[in-house]
């Protein structure tokens, strides 16, 4: 099992540790619910070190990057980021991931944790098929990148005080390369996974220590705190953010999973599986991803069955939770066609007990 460069940072302050995507990981310090407000309310910090990343560089960076992926990255400019996903070649994907523009010929792909391997072995078959070099054109750096995720609405204030450039009015899904606490050329994106504001900072992992501890320093008087990965899930949920390996997975298309947004069929971007997904656009799909909130008191998970009034099953949860603000279940599912206008009645049969439910549009939490 690995560590990442702030494993002892976690032990030493006493969270719960647990084994996730091989790595040993904070899965909570003072409780999911507490660390949940904390990042809707003021400021969180998740070690998200165990990520991907993936440099692709040279004359061909962008036609590969282009082919990959399902977004336009002709779109992109320098200092702009792109959430996209990986078509698989089969309709399904092999995961969903970030693009990050740096210049015309560097971009840098930052991919699940779970899915390094998987996603390193798809990638390199493309791009030996279209010419670039492994290791020098395309390039795993994977083990060499710290990762803090700095979230919630006071995130930025905080880190204004260790940067060299204003970033409090920087765009939603941008970047800059900074100096952040004397750490030159530091990635300073306005990404995350929580809906509820801040940045992800990448640094070489000889770096990570001296992050860290300005990161701290400079979010004490903000009531910092570090989040473990439970409530990176149940912030994600209520945003509803996908998980891969629950809401999408190599049998369904980003058509199904709702992620049309970041399927762009304009001319020039023939990726995997544009035909397949364009056709599943024009003629709709047999399910498709929706959010819903429980009318009834219950906890929805992974797997229940969705059923309609009849009791006939129309579909499957893929993700649920007791929402930490709401206080009521929520969840996401695969909902056959006829099911997915919001406010729909639906039933989630919870030990036995059909337990009422009803679509809502996303995110499932409003702020």
């Amino acid at each position: 099992m690995k560590n990442t460069a702030f494993t002892q940072y976690h032990i030493d302050l006493g969270a719960k540790m647990a084994p996730f995507a091989g790595y040993n990981m904070p899965i909570q310090y003072e409780g999911i619910n507490e660390e949940h407000r904390i990042v809707r309310e003021g400021v969180g910090v998740f070690d998200v070190s165990h990520m991907g990343e993936f440099w692709v560089k040279g004359p061909k960076a962008f036609a590969f990057t282009q082919k990959v992926t399902t977004n336009d990255v002709a779109a992109l400019t320098d200092g702009k980021v792109q959430y996209s996903a990986f078509p698989n070649g089969k309709g399904g994907l092999v995961d969903d991931l970030l693009v990050y523009r740096i210049d015309a010929e560097t971009y840098l792909l930052v991919v699940n944790a779970a899915n390094i391997d998987k996603d390193w072995a798809h990638c390199s078959g493309i791009a030996k098929e279209m010419g670039l070099e492994i290791g020098k054109e395309l390039y795993n750096a994977s083990d060499e990148i710290a990762q803090l995720a700095v979230q919630g609405p006071l995130a930025l204030k905080a880190m204004q005080k260790i940067v060299d450039q204003p970033i409090e009015d920087m765009e939603y899904y941008t970047f800059k390369k900074l100096n952040v606490a004397g750490i030159k050329d530091a990635i300073f994106s306005t990404t995350g996974y929580t809906g509820s504001g801040g940045c992800e900072i990448y640094v070489a992992n000889e770096d990570a220590p001296k992050l860290w501890k300005a990161v701290f320093e400079a979010g004490a008087e903000f009531g910092i705190k570090p989040i473990g990965l439970g409530a990176r899930d149940t912030l994600r949920l209520e945003k509803g953010f996908c998980l891969y390996g629950h809401d999408i997975d190599d049998n369904r298309s980003t058509i199904e999973a709702g992620l049309g947004w970041i399927t762009k069929f304009v001319d020039g971007n023939d990726f995997i599986d544009r035909a397949l997904f364009e056709q599943q656009k024009n003629e709709s799909t047999k399910q498709r991803l929706k959010g819903f909130e429980m009318v009834e008191k219950g906890i929805p998970r992974q797997h229940y069955e969705v059923v309609n009034a009849q009791g006939e099953i129309i579909g499957e949860v893929t993700s649920g939770t007791m929402s930490p603000m709401m206080k009521v279940g929520i969840g996401m599912a695969y909902l056959n066609k006829g099911y997915w206008k919001t406010d729909t009645e639906i039933f989630i049969r919870v030990r036995n007990k059909d337990l009422k439910a009803k679509v809502v549009t996303l995110p499932i939490y409003k702020e």
